[in-house]
């Protein structure tokens, strides 16, 4: 346990964050999830409609901080790539 003043308000300031991020990493699985699940589902603007929502959720959550950027840009790029091949 911390013991000086400014490490004891680190370890308060830690926490936050990191509730804070769990719920944007939790919210991103999710919309990932229902995401693959239109993917699979084969209709093409079921599909394309879940990956646009997917591709905001991702990019505000990267633009926080919780998941790095080129970690959603790869996510998204390869939801892109499925999707495109789902209408080839």
């Amino acid at each position: 346990m911390a013991n000086h003043k400014s490490a004891k308000k680190r370890a308060r300031q830690d926490l936050k964050r990191a509730a804070r991020n769990k719920t944007s990493r939790t919210r991103v699985k999710s919309v990932l999830k229902s995401a693959g699940v239109a993917l699979d589902s084969g209709d093409p603007e079921a599909a394309t409609a879940a990956i646009r929502t997917a591709e905001g959720v991702l990019r505000r959550v990267a633009s926080k901080g919780a998941i790095p950027k080129k970690r959603a840009s790869r996510i998204s790029s390869r939801l892109a790539k499925r999707r495109n091949a789902m209408s080839s």
